[in-house]
């Protein structure tokens, strides 16, 4: 809810920052009488300005002190916009006719539907839009807005090229971009969508500028990128007007100094605009294949992948599915707040929420970038999605127990293993990249928990010293992340059999070496975020062959009742387009 009560910004005026031919006394009373008169008629005006930028939440007229307190360590945002500890917690067009299960008979896609991958994803830290509070400073003042030196589509364009040449992520991608300008909201969320749009639709923006284009194969790769951000705009962005789009892309154009080259891309837009209604789709009937991968923008490899697994219906529904309303998923730090004052936080004027299909989790609507909230960098609540609670929840951790997280990074299930056990005993968190065990140790260090141990570890290896040490263990194997490509579009055009193959190698040999950690009696959880059998069921009972002294121990009433049915003999598969939570893998074993 916008505050209208919100004092003017005034600069500080002091000796120190006292402008030439002025006196220290003059300064101030040339503030003093520039403030509104809605500042002269409250009793807290200070001439003086002593209390003004002393850290005291700008909403003056609360009247419930309490109401207030919990008001500003809630919204109240700090000045480091990236902390150490904020690093830790870091991604339709068919209407499928259900009835007959024909979807090849359906109606072809409506292209002028927009994006339900919108200005905000479930991804941390800088891929988020709207930022709510990063227009105002630490004292809760709002900042003047200082103008680019980079226009926003610069930005975007020079994120895409670090994905499509450089073989960059995304998120990691977007977030260094953005820490090296100064956006405000407005401009980082159209940063954001535009880029994660982009990737997302890549496939069929590149099939409509094929249309167009004379030699397609001979397009300079920066060109083809501006193309396809101006042609995600004609077709998904509703409030860039068509003009618009097309002027900023020959400008961006004639800025890379590609001058020559502004004729075709203004010939090659306006063809775009032209065409834009009389565009010849594959057809489903003569190949399904290409048919899925042009309407949604997936590899044809990733396409055959999927058919083969799941079927076509299966694989249309799990290439189509978009969260109509993206959200965050949060959960309270057990130690340090409880359901009942995260609710509290969540419900004063300032977030919409829901509790989450988890129990203990909510889901947060359009709230920004939630790192950067007072709240969180106090460690009041960690942001993980609910599939990985339920993972890190199957462990069963106990006070005083001796527990591995074998691939820990960013850290969310290390947290939540150590509140549940009270920190006490020993949480082991593993990773084989040290800047990610640093990430852990952010997290620790913000979530104020003593009992975790990062460690630069390879999980594969065989550690005899280590043998029936440990009460519990959890793997989070590296994987392919094909049931998260709906909130991280740029991981479908990674996704091969080889890729696939090669995770599997890996996640057996962490299997066998962490498998001999575990004491008798302990427990062993296995989990990815994968939807490929090979990768989880078949990955499991493979494991169950070679060691014979671990059985299944079901999840049973962890599950949230309406998953409970969805259990087999092998644990437990997850889809983001069916059970409406990140595609997921969850087996616990038991060893004898």
């Amino acid at each position: 809810m916008p505050n209208n009560d919100k004092p003017r910004n005034f600069s500080k005026r002091g000796p120190a920052g006292t402008k030439p031919g002025r006196t220290a006394d003059s300064s101030k009373k040339r503030s003093a009488q520039g403030m509104g008169k809605e500042w002269r008629d409250k009793k807290s005006f200070d001439p003086e300005h002593k209390n003004v930028h002393s850290g005291i939440n700008h909403e003056w007229n609360r009247q419930d002190s309490r109401k207030f307190e919990r008001h500003s360590e809630w919204k109240q945002p700090v000045q480091n916009e990236r902390a150490e500890a904020g690093k830790a917690e870091h991604l339709k067009p068919l209407g499928a006719d259900q009835k007959s299960g024909d979807w090849r008979q359906s109606a072809k896609p409506d292209f002028r539907i927009k994006d339900a991958f919108n200005d905000r994803s479930r991804l941390s830290g800088a891929d988020r839009a709207g930022l709510r509070h990063s227009d105002t400073d630490n004292s809760g003042f709002r900042k003047k807005q200082i103008a680019p030196a980079v226009s926003p589509r610069r930005i975007a364009l020079d994120t895409l090229l670090d994905v499509s040449l450089k073989n960059a992520y995304a998120q990691l991608a977007l977030e260094k971009r953005l820490r090296q300008v100064q956006l405000d909201a407005r401009d980082t969320g159209f940063v954001t969508r535009l880029v994660y749009g982009t990737i997302e639709r890549r496939i069929t923006l590149d099939y409509r500028l094929d249309l167009v284009l004379e030699k397609p194969d001979e397009l300079d790769p920066t060109v083809r990128e501006i193309l396809r951000m101006a042609a995600y705009q004609l077709f998904y962005m509703d409030r860039v007007p068509d003009m618009a789009a097309t002027d900023e892309a020959v400008q961006l154009t004639r800025n890379m100094g590609m001058e020559g080259l502004t004729g075709l891309v203004n010939g090659v837009l306006r063809n775009l605009i032209r065409e834009k209604e009389h565009v010849e789709w594959p057809a489903p009937e003569n190949d399904p294949v290409r048919y899925l991968s042009v309407m949604y923008s997936a590899p044809e490899v990733l396409c055959r992948m999927l058919i083969e697994r799941f079927g076509e219906h299966e694989a249309l529904e799990i290439l189509r599915f978009h969260q109509k309303k993206p959200y965050e998923s949060i959960r309270p730090n057990l130690l340090r707040c409880d359901d009942a004052r995260l609710r509290r936080l969540l419900a004063d004027d300032v977030f919409s929420f829901e509790p989450g299909l988890v129990d203990g989790t909510y889901r947060v609507y359009d709230a920004g970038d939630l790192t950067r909230l007072r709240a969180y960098q106090n460690g009041l609540f960690v942001i993980q999605g609910e599939s990985s609670v339920l993972a890190a929840r199957a462990v069963g951790a106990r006070p005083g127990q001796t527990v591995l997280d074998a691939c820990a990074a960013p850290g969310g299930k290390t947290s939540l293993i150590s509140e549940m056990m009270q920190d006490t005993g020993r949480v082991y968190a593993w990773d084989t990249h040290p800047h990610r065990v640093d990430l852990i140790r952010g997290m620790a260090k913000r979530l104020k928990l003593e009992n975790v141990r990062p460690i630069i570890r390879d999980a594969q290896e065989q550690r005899p010293e280590m043998a029936g040490t440990l009460d519990a263990a959890i793997i989070d194997a590296p994987c392919s992340g094909s049931g998260v490509m709906d909130i991280k579009p740029d991981l479908k055009y990674r996704i091969t059999p080889e890729g696939v193959e090669s995770l599997v190698h890996v996640q057996s040999s962490i299997l066998d070496g962490v498998s001999e950690m575990v004491k008798p009696g302990g427990t062993l959880v296995y989990s990815t975020c994968s939807i490929f059998p090979e990768e989880n069921e078949q990955q499991i009972s493979a494991f169950l062959e070679r060691h014979p002294e671990y059985s299944i121990n079901p999840l049973g009433n962890l599950l949230p009742a309406s998953l409970q049915s969805l259990e087999s003999s092998h644990g437990i598969q997850l889809f983001a387009h069916r059970d409406n939570l990140d595609g997921f893998y969850i087996c616990r074993m038991k060893k004898s």
